[in-house]
């Protein structure tokens, strides 16, 4: 059992919430399996609705933002003549709306029900998805971009924003990272879905490469009208049709355990104490350089494939190599989700640290760029394992601000928002177009990012253990304080000789 059920009894003994003091064996494969029938139901019905939306609405959101890279390799480059840095331009036209879009959003979640306004972003980004088949400008590329990056930037910092709001530190962690697959799921099924329609090039008269935006919109379209209906909000203000009132009040009452508080109005002395913390640096440090630390979002394998001279590989090959590298972030995300929510007892930082060394060791080899080809190789495959640690930098943010809604919500906006602020401007530095496939500026910055985050993981960690022993002194005192207080009063014995 997690340290997180340890004091439940004493809350409420009435609680269905789980009070088992020792750990069953079958928790380590999935958490429900530890808990009370009411809550397995809970779950399973949150696991449903709220897991199945995230992964699928993030597998389509990742997907239509890394379209243009598999588009851009496979005729659209040569199509629109596109041989200067166009390609930079347009992800960095998606990044400022992404930029512009992202803390707004996310305080909004604060105040209006998530239910509608998330999937209408998702609803938005769909319909000009369509749109990007028609484009035949490098110009109509960039408005397009960056609107659908506007529309975009509503979703994971939301649906992370719900996840924590939901779920408990022993099982956030797993929903998390889960829902972070869905974008490298995403981004494999990219490159197969462009080697099939390809295929169709010159049908409808469309090319190979406009097919693929079309069929993007078709696979979105159902997965944003589902969110008007599947998508709850928080626990304070929900009532979906799939949960009863007594679901909603446990739910409520499990996040009351947790030490989430519910929603409070911006007051000038609730900012000032959420950035006079470290809370909000150190976690949005940690996620720009975790973001920007890899090179998840550049299409360095497929330019390194493409510029390939002997041998020379096809449109089909150039689409789907790389997505070895996406199975090795889906495979360690699941493991990073079940290694910390399990074994290491809820414990985030070293599959953090973990993916940073798997980081350094290949981007020092990629930069050194003249090493053996089968190693090449490996790096460019093995480096997907530092794509996956967003779901436990989140997990790790919702633990650490669970005491502040709104910092909560403010961190987690603040961490995307600065991450994309960076990924606005670096890569037309570090990862110009021109000189693939060597990126030698490339490789040498994402080194030293990895090197940032391995040091700020540890800072982290020891100011959040520094943070919780404070609070369990604050916390005991009080204890000490109350007993004394509600002790009987002891009457003074009289001590005084009677007089004879």
């Amino acid at each position: 059992m997690s340290p997180t059920h340890a004091n439940e009894a004493a809350v409420d003994p009435a609680t269905p919430v789980q009070k088992n003091v020792k750990r069953k064996w079958v928790s380590y494969i999935w958490d429900t399996f530890d808990k009370s029938p009411e809550e397995r139901r809970l779950l399973f019905k949150l696991d449903s609705a709220i897991l199945t939306f995230a992964s699928l609405g993030y597998f389509i959101k990742y997907l239509d933002q890394v379209n243009i890279n598999n588009a851009f390799v496979s005729g659209m480059k040569e199509d629109l003549g596109l041989y200067g840095n166009q390609l930079n331009y347009m992800q960095t036209c998606w990044t400022v709306g992404y930029v512009i879009g992202e803390i707004p959003s996310n305080l909004l979640l604060t105040r209006i029900r998530p239910r509608y306004w998330i999937p209408a972003m998702e609803l938005l980004w769909t319909v000009l998805t369509f749109s990007l088949s028609r484009c035949n400008t490098a110009t109509q590329f960039y408005v397009l971009r960056f609107f659908i990056g506007l529309a975009e930037s509503t979703f994971y910092p939301g649906m992370q924003y719900i996840i924590g709001s939901w779920y408990r530190k022993d099982e956030l962690a797993k929903r998390s990272c889960i829902f972070h697959t869905s974008s490298g799921i995403a981004s494999m099924f990219s490159g197969y879905l462009m080697d099939a329609v390809y295929r169709l090039g010159g049908r409808g008269g469309f090319k190979g490469w406009q097919w693929l935006f079309i069929v993007d919109g078709v696979i979105s379209l159902p997965v944003a009208l589902s969110g008007f209906v599947v998508l709850p909000d928080v626990p304070e203000i929900s009532s979906p049709w799939y949960l009863s009132k007594e679901e909603v009040a446990l739910s409520q009452k499990r996040m009351h355990l947790e030490g989430r508080q519910n929603r409070e109005p911006f007051t000038r002395a609730k900012l000032k104490k959420i950035f006079s913390s470290w809370h909000i640096y150190l976690l949005t440090l940690l996620y720009i350089v975790f973001n920007n630390g890899a090179i998840g979002s550049q299409p360095v394998f497929q330019q390194f494939l493409k510029h390939s001279k002997d041998p020379k590989y096809s449109v089909g090959q150039i689409n789907a190599y790389p997505t070895a590298t996406y199975a090795v972030q889906v495979v360690t995300t699941l493991t990073y989700a079940w290694t910390s929510d399990s074994i290491l007892g809820g414990r985030r930082w070293p599959p953090i640290i973990f993916g940073a060394i798997v980081n350094i060791i290949s981007y020092v080899s990629l930069a050194v760029w003249d090493i053996p080809m089968g190693w090449k190789w490996t790096c460019y495959i093995i480096c997907g394992a530092g794509f996956g640690i967003s779901g436990l930098l989140m997990a790790w943010t919702h633990e650490i601000c669970s005491e502040d809604n709104e910092e909560r919500s403010l961190v987690i906006g603040s961490m995307n928002e600065l991450a994309y602020v960076f990924q606005a401007w670096l890569p037309l530095i570090v990862w110009q177009q021109v000189e693939a496939p060597e990126y030698r500026k490339g490789f040498i910055t994402v080194t030293v990012m990895s090197v940032i985050m391995f040091i700020t993981t540890f800072v982290v960690r020891d100011l959040h253990h520094k943070e919780k022993k404070q609070k369990e002194n604050r916390t005991q005192e009080t204890e000490e304080t109350e007993d004394f207080s509600e002790s009987p009063a002891i009457t003074p014995v009289d001590t005084k000789v009677p007089k004879t």
